[in-house]
């Protein structure tokens, strides 16, 4: 299928019954996905270390964009492509951002950080199915369930960024080592989901945060100097890369909407 602005099914006046807001989640999904969070992790850093602005500012103008962005999603009639990974785009950055501030700026390092937003996550989630029931994303057609939807795809992507630092400083693994921890983790979900029953809702959710760590990992491998494990990419060069990468893969992956969960 065509990627166009909206992706509607053949009978648009079936769009709340039968189709949600979000994307099919396929492996061209899960590639965007983590070309998104390594892009998060690079324009953060551009924009509070190259640019020197800061976390705080940082954080600001990235929240800002943010929120336009989930209330463009909340508004849109259908799913649109361009915008859904738009606004992806923007939770990685505002998750980098949020994250670093959290563990330097507010002096709680890599593990009290990663403490809190991990308890941030688990009530997003325990909010959301005690409001709607379930925390599938294939019933994200409503404001309340989008809502919640982005609220957590929040909260995951600035636990992963500081979780990726956690395992990467703290823990003493390096870039390249976080790559392959959460690189083979990913792979044990993966497993799950193809040779056991597992809760596929379980499983997404695993990935998705995974997939957030591991882009933050291989964010920092690109562009910390060599002298720390690095390649001394510059952060604008990357992030101007990825860009290009995510933008081509919209283009050119197939992206429909997700089928309503009933």
């Amino acid at each position: 299928m065509p990627c166009t602005d909206a992706v509607t099914p053949r009978n648009p006046g079936a769009l709340d019954e039968a189709w949600a807001k979000v994307p099919q989640v396929t492996l061209g999904f899960w590639i965007i996905k983590i070309l998104a969070t390594t892009l998060g992790e690079t324009g953060g850093d551009a924009v509070t270390m190259s640019m020197g602005l800061g976390y705080l500012a940082g954080t600001a103008i990235f929240a800002v964009v943010f929120v336009a962005a989930v209330l463009a999603q909340v508004r849109a009639t259908g799913f649109r492509p361009w915008l859904y990974w738009a606004t992806i785009v923007a939770s990685t950055t505002v998750g980098t951002t949020l994250a670093d501030f959290a563990d330097r700026s507010l002096g709680i390092g890599y593990t009290g950080g990663t403490t809190l937003l991990l308890a941030l996550l688990l009530g997003s989630l325990w909010a959301w199915r005690r409001s709607t029931g379930t925390v599938a994303v294939e019933t994200v057609a409503d404001p309340k369930s989008e809502g919640f939807y982005w609220m957590t795809i929040m909260f995951s992507q600035t636990l992963g960024t500081a979780l990726g630092d956690w395992v990467a400083d703290t823990a003493g693994r390096g870039y390249t080592g976080g790559i392959l921890i959460f690189g083979g983790l990913l792979c044990v979900v993966g497993a799950l989901y193809f040779l056991t029953r597992t809760s596929r809702t379980l499983l997404f959710w695993a990935a998705f945060i995974l997939t957030r760590p591991l882009g933050a990992v291989v964010g920092d491998f690109l562009d910390k100097p060599l002298d720390h494990g690095g390649l001394a990419i510059s952060r604008y060069a990357a992030t101007l890369l990825l860009l290009g990468l995510i933008a081509a893969c919209v283009a050119l992956l197939p992206q429909r909407p997700a089928r309503r969960a009933h």
